[in-house]
Formats: C-alpha cells, sequence, structure tokens
C-alpha cells in the first residue's frame, strides 16, 4: 500500500504545483502541454499494446467491455461523480438547463465542464495502464518489483497531474482519491490473489490498457473524443478470457 500512498501525495503534489502557476502559463503554452502528453500517452499505449501474444484477446475484450461498459455507461457514472464535486467542492452549480437559463453566457456550464474533464481525463490518465495494475497488485503481493513501479508511476503522475491542473483547473487535483481508492483496492486484490495472475494474464490486460491509453491520447490530441471510460471493463475480461482457455485446455497464442 505504501506504493499507493506515496502515488496519492504526489499527484497533491504536482497537482497544487499546476494550480499554483496555471495562470502563468498562456493558451498556447498551455496547448503544446498537453500536445506533448497526449503523443507520450500515445507512444505508451502502442508499446503497451504490443505485449499482446495474440491480437484476438485485447479484440474481443474490447468488445465485449464496450458493451458492458455502454450498457452500464461508466463514461456517464463518471460525469455525473465530478459534476457532484464540482458543486460540492468546486463553488459552481451542477449543469443543467436551469443554470443555462440564469447564466445566459454559459460560464457557470463551461466552468463545470472543465472541472468533469479535468477530473475524468486525469483520473484515467493516472489509473489505466500496466504501471497502475502491475504495480498495484504486485505491491499488494509484497513484490519489491510492484513498488518500484509506482514509484515511477508517481513521478510521472506529478509532472503529468501539473500539467493537467495548470489546464483543467481545480478538478484534476480529485483525481488523486481515484488513485487512492484504485489503486488501494487493486494492491488488496493483489494480497488477497497471491499468484493467481499469470504472466499471459498480466500481458493480455496490460495490451489493453496499451489500446485504452491511445484513446486517451486521442482525447488529449484534440483528434476524437472517445467514451473511454465505457472500455474500462474490457481490462477484467481480457486476463479472464486467458484463465478459462488455459482451464479448458485451449492454445489461444499462434505459433
Amino acid at each position: 500500500m505504501w506504493g499507493t500512498i506515496i502515488n496519492t501525495a504526489t499527484v497533491l503534489l504536482g497537482t497544487s504545483a499546476g494550480l499554483f502557476i496555471g495562470n502563468r502559463l498562456n493558451k498556447r503554452m498551455q496547448e503544446s502541454v498537453m500536445t506533448a502528453i497526449g503523443l507520450v500517452t500515445l507512444y505508451v499505449g502502442i508499446s503497451n499494446a504490443s505485449q499482446t501474444g495474440n491480437i484476438i484477446i485485447p479484440l474481443l475484450s474490447l468488445l465485449a467491455g464496450a458493451i458492458i461498459g455502454e450498457l452500464l455507461d461508466i463514461d456517464a457514472a463518471l460525469k455525473r461523480l465530478g459534476d457532484w464535486l464540482q458543486y460540492r467542492f468546486g463553488g459552481a452549480p451542477p449543469t443543467s438547463t436551469e443554470t443555462a437559463e440564469i447564466t445566459p453566457d454559459g460560464a457557470a456550464i463551461a466552468s463545470s465542464a472543465r472541472f468533469v474533464n479535468g477530473f475524468v481525463t486525469a483520473s484515467l490518465v493516472f489509473c489505466v495502464g500496466p504501471l497502475t495494475f502491475l504495480g498495484a497488485l504486485q505491491d499488494g503481493m509484497g513484490i519489491a518489483a510492484g513498488f518500484q513501479m509506482l514509484l515511477i508511476k508517481s513521478i510521472l503522475d506529478m509532472f503529468t497531474g501539473m500539467a493537467f491542473a495548470a489546464t483543467f483547473g481545480i478538478g484534476v487535483m480529485f483525481s488523486a482519491a481515484t488513485v487512492l481508492f484504485l489503486q488501494g483496492g487493486l494492491a488488496v486484490m493483489g494480497r488477497l490473489s497471491g499468484e493467481f495472475m499469470t504472466a499471459p494474464m498480466i500481458n493480455e490486460m496490460s495490451a489493453v490498457g496499451g489500446l485504452i491509453l491511445m484513446g486517451i491520447a486521442l482525447v488529449l490530441l484534440d483528434v476524437k473524443k472517445p467514451r473511454v471510460a465505457n472500455y474500462l471493463p474490457a481490462l477484467v475480461i481480457a486476463p479472464l478470457m486467458v484463465a478459462i482457455a488455459a482451464f479448458l485446455g485451449i492454445d489461444i497464442y499462434p505459433l
């Protein structure tokens, strides 16, 4: 759990610094920083996606995950959570038709949307990827490599949080809670599951995470705005497919 606690602290530190310097960065500089992060995120996503041993597994996982995610509408649920946080802590009313009538210029709506975008985008970037899942699970198992992974992730998240907060504002800071609860939960799972996660299961989960990161990169680069959160169930489906195939004696990896 110490890796998760350190990671949460670095996110808070980075976002605090970003909020402090945010007004000192002009719009062009902020856009350039976001583009740089988007390009790096795209590269990391491609690199992670290449870990698959059979591309059919991530494909089927994403398709099934998308169906489940759309039925549950995870993306909308995250945005509603962001709206509630904005209302509770951000000092502005949640987005609604009533708000639009009170503020014809749309200033309050723009503020709420900025808060939600910051919270959702930062939460996904900080929590989707092999460093999150491998690091937290192995940290929970007591494997030293897991703690080291989370230390590396903490440094990356600190600088990413600084750039995000400078662009999106205070909503990014609340993503620290997502990091704490998700990675903490994974660490507990790691402690309970022991050695259940095999190398193929981890590789396919990492590949799916890489593809989801590529979707996030499209958002950061302003190319397309997919409902990335709705693909998150695929991260659970991929290792389950590998486990089921192994149980049935099916060889899922081509020669």
